[in-house]
């Protein structure tokens, strides 16, 4: 896959500027926060965990759900918050500066939305029934598309140890594997993590045009089998009244 190698020579360019895509989700992200944490005095709990990830109510109709979750940070605190918008701002930066504002949002939340559904999916296969929030899974998603597009750019693992970021993905991702395969509850959704990376893989591997899916033309296929479909009619109808064969075009 191509990517853009001005990035290794000017990256200091993409920090200084601030695209709107990264900037209005950290916004969103903060002033959310902000809203919970002193909505809670007045009891505003409730509003807000029907906007969290929960597998039951999610099969129930709360289809909103897998957007939602992904704003909401409160309840884990602002550790959480800070870490997520530290790696929106280091990896979504230079993606956006790349792709544009459009695609870059519609790749955040393909991967934010997917790894979503991947959580439920487990969730509800093994019973569980715990709600999930945070935007790492959207995050993790970020991460992948910075290796695959940057990948000999250096980057701080965990904001203090430079290395490779197609070394930082693969490290990530495998801890993250051997995390959801390992038993114990730690409180973070793995398969979020990964689910997000694997939404990611399957974007960036589809068949691109112009900066989009290039999905099957299921109109024009129709539109040739209704032509077909016609033509055999028509060469049955001449084939009854005049005892010739079909024409051949």
């Amino acid at each position: 896959m191509r990517y853009d190698t001005r990035f290794r020579s000017s990256s200091s360019r993409f920090y200084w500027s601030f695209p709107s895509g990264v900037k209005w989700l950290i916004i969103s992200n903060v002033a959310i926060y902000l809203i919970y944490f002193f909505g809670s005095f007045v009891r505003g709990d409730e509003i807000f965990r029907s906007l969290m990830l929960t597998p039951a109510e999610f099969i129930r109709g709360a289809l909103w759900q897998p957007v939602t979750y992904l704003f909401l940070h409160s309840l884990s605190g602002p550790g959480h918050l800070l870490f997520n918008m530290l790696a929106l701002w280091m990896f979504g930066l230079p993606l956006e500066q790349t792709w544009g504002t459009r695609r870059f949002l519609k790749y955040y939340f393909l991967c934010g939305i997917g790894a979503g559904i991947c959580d439920t999916a487990v969730n509800a296969l093994l019973g569980h029934n715990t709600s999930t929030i945070g935007a790492s899974g959207a995050i993790y998603g970020l991460l992948l598309a910075f290796g695959v597009l940057f990948p000999d750019t250096q980057v701080l693992m965990y904001f203090l140890f430079p290395i490779k970021a197609k070394y930082l993905v693969m490290i990530y991702g495998a801890v993250e594997l051997l995390s959801a395969l390992g038993s114990g509850n730690s409180g973070i959704s793995n398969i979020a993590h990964l689910g997000g990376m694997l939404f990611g893989l399957l974007y960036l591997k589809a068949p691109i045009r112009a900066g989009r899916w290039h999905l099957p033309d299921w109109g024009g296929r129709y539109r040739q089998w209704k032509m077909q479909r016609a033509k055999k009619k028509f060469q049955v109808y001449m084939r009854k009244h005049d005892g010739r064969g079909p024409w051949v075009n």
